[in-house]
């Protein structure tokens, strides 16, 4: 990948992007049953929390930040292409806000798809009157530096999940999920092959089979029954 800068303060420019059509399938999805579908995997711990009430599924710009500096961030979202999804591991500053409403008029007027922060965003009010999805591991008055260093469009880890720039970040009020860019093809396979067995089972389950025999099966097997 073709970059400016040099090691540790760096911009990649030339983001993969999977077919617009395929992240399209994605939204609406619940991120309960992605993950599911990724054997458990690749979601956010619960820290980053949904702060804005509104669900969000794009493309991810990654931004890794200098503690209580914003720099890159403003400069990701100068780059990231509409519908894409700006994801930022802050190196563990949680008192700082690295984005707030000001930002948020930026994003809004360039069409951003949303914004997740490992770290910390402010001025939820006016975020969320904006109709923007903001997800972040804490919320604080504090602002930032623009100085740097940091790096753009590079691997990052984000709520203890590793999200590549160019993957599929979906979230909602259960959490985030990372749909790894290569996978997404097979993942969205299986989502919908679980939300099928999901339908069947609810309607099992209203026809008078409540509950599962393999429950019973197991703990047999286990020398429990």
């Amino acid at each position: 990948m073709t970059h400016t800068g040099k090691l540790g303060f760096r911009i990649f420019t030339d983001l993969p992007r999977p077919e617009a059509a395929l992240v399209e399938r994605f939204k609406g999805l619940a991120s309960p049953n992605l993950a599911d579908a990724m054997g458990r995997f690749h979601f956010m711990d619960p820290g980053v929390q949904m702060r804005t009430g509104l669900p969000l599924c794009g493309i991810a710009v990654t931004v890794m930040a200098r503690p209580a500096d914003n720099l890159m961030v403003h400069k990701a979202m100068e780059i990231a292409a509409p519908g894409d999804v700006i994801v930022v591991n802050t190196s563990g500053n949680t008192t700082s806000a690295v984005f707030g409403e000001l930002m948020g008029n930026s994003a809004v007027a360039t069409r951003l798809g949303g914004l997740v922060v490992d770290g910390a965003i402010r001025d939820l009010e006016g975020l969320a009157a904006l109709g923007f999805p903001a997800f972040s591991r804490a919320v604080s008055a504090g602002g930032c530096d623009k100085d740097g260093p940091g790096e753009i469009n590079v691997p990052i880890a984000c709520g203890n999940a590793v999200v590549m720039p160019g993957d599929i970040v979906v979230g909602d009020r259960d959490g985030v999920v990372v749909v790894p860019r290569i996978e997404a093809e097979e993942v969205l396979k299986l989502v919908l092959a679980l939300m099928d067995r999901e339908t069947k089972r609810v309607a099992e389950i209203r026809a008078g089979k409540v509950f599962k025999g393999e429950i019973n099966d197991t703990l047999r097997a286990k020398g429990v029954l």
